[in-house]
């Protein structure tokens, strides 16, 4: 591992790998701090937080703890993931430290190729790249040419004293029924083999990416050259044309692909911010249009003439009707974030899980409105109905997308 000539910042679990790789620079002279993060999901959590903490202090390491509640939503480990890069972000920024280093080794990068084949993903990078950059940080994994038995060595061999998480020997996890069944057997040929195939599929990978970025002139793409290319070409240059800070699926890379081979006309939303336009004989990604119309009366919204998202008709039932107090006023009608949801006679729906069922167009679901009340609850969602407090026979009037 090469000195580096300013302070590294080193993400610190209290495992083998981590320990062993803050030991390390300590062993080469490297000036380092160290950062731990303490979700408290585990009963070791504050053990490990206090024996963190004894070591950089009998090391005069500076050390950055996080240890507020961490409270997410969806995925663990992806929520878990941002909350402590965000946090090693912070650091690295506000001290001016050169990087951070995380203590990925060689088995974490074949557990992550070997997640990536079974769930049939198209990743940015097969396995894990050595360095990258977070949110304008560097990132360095300086460890995946050792094996977890390695550091493990290492650590005992130094006297090291280390933490095993728990939750590791729980198979009912992809990564952990991976590493137990299939990376922890592996012979050192097998590993060097499959290292090829990785190393083989991002040559391949970044070829690819090279040739077809070629086709993007002032940041638009030909959509005749486009229809030309093989499949594997057009999801990799349509990568490029809307990927900067986010990787997308390859079904939703696909499901963009079959509009653009399709239809001569469209505006396809990426997410919250982008949407995919057609300009001519091109297309390009540019920044999606969103609109927010406040009403302050009724009269006010039977009056409005419409804009070309949505308009407000004449009042009949039905699934664009709306009946409102005076107690939901100011009324908003706006595009649709992420997030929003509205609640019916069964329960709470998300309007996104309502695009899926309903076959809503890709093209049309960023623009599609909603209702919000003076509360900031959604009330109604055109084609889906209002929410179950809002309904009448005798509705005030109708939005319709």
């Amino acid at each position: 591992m090469e000195k580096a000539g300013n302070t590294w910042l080193t993400a610190v679990s209290a495992g083998p790998d981590s320990m062993a790789l803050l030991s390390m620079c300590l062993e080469q002279g490297i000036p380092c701090a160290a950062a731990h993060v303490n979700y408290h999901h585990r009963k070791e959590a504050d053990e490990e937080e206090s024996w963190i903490r004894l070591f950089c202090a009998e090391h005069d390491i500076p050390l950055y703890v996080r240890n507020e509640p961490f409270v997410y939503e969806g995925n663990f480990e992806a929520a878990a993931r941002a909350w402590r890069y965000d946090f090693f972000e912070q650091i690295v920024k506000k001290n001016g430290y050169k990087g951070v280093l995380i203590a990925h080794h060689e088995d974490d990068l074949l557990e992550t190729y070997f997640m990536q084949e079974e769930k049939n993903l198209v990743p940015d990078y097969y396995g894990l790249r050595e360095e990258m950059m977070y949110h304008g940080i560097l990132v360095k994994r300086p460890l995946l040419g050792m094996t977890k038995k390695e550091l493990v060595s290492y650590c005992e061999s130094h006297g090291i004293r280390y933490y095993t998480d728990s939750t590791n020997a729980d198979e009912s996890l992809t990564r952990n029924r991976i590493r137990r069944q299939i990376v922890e057997p592996m012979s050192r040929m097998e590993r060097d083999m499959v290292r090829r195939e990785i190393a083989m599929k991002n040559a391949v990978a970044q070829e690819r990416s090279c040739r077809v970025g070629t086709l993007i002139r002032d940041r638009k793409v030909s959509l005749p050259e486009y229809r030309k290319l093989g499949h594997e070409d057009r999801e990799a240059l349509l990568r490029k044309v809307i990927e900067t800070d986010k990787h997308y699926s390859l079904s939703f890379i696909q499901q963009l692909d079959g509009v653009l081979m399709k239809k001569d006309d469209f505006d396809l939303p990426v997410d919250e911010r982008h949407l995919v336009q057609k300009d001519g004989q091109f297309f390009m990604a540019v920044p999606l249009p969103s609109y927010e119309y406040t009403f302050a009366s009724k009269e006010e919204i039977l009056s409005f003439e419409g804009v070309t998202e949505f308009k407000i008709l004449s009042p009949q039932p039905g699934v664009n009707a709306l009946t409102v107090s005076e107690d939901d006023f100011p009324l908003t009608i706006r595009n649709v974030h992420s997030g929003d949801q509205i609640e019916m006679r069964f329960g709470f729906k998300k309007v996104h899980r309502f695009f899926i069922d309903r076959h809503i167009p890709l093209y049309l679901r960023q623009s599609w409105p909603v209702v919000i009340n003076q509360k900031g609850a959604v009330i109604l969602v055109p084609g889906l109905g209002c929410d179950k407090s809002h309904y009448s026979v005798c509705p005030d009037f109708n939005v319709v997308q």
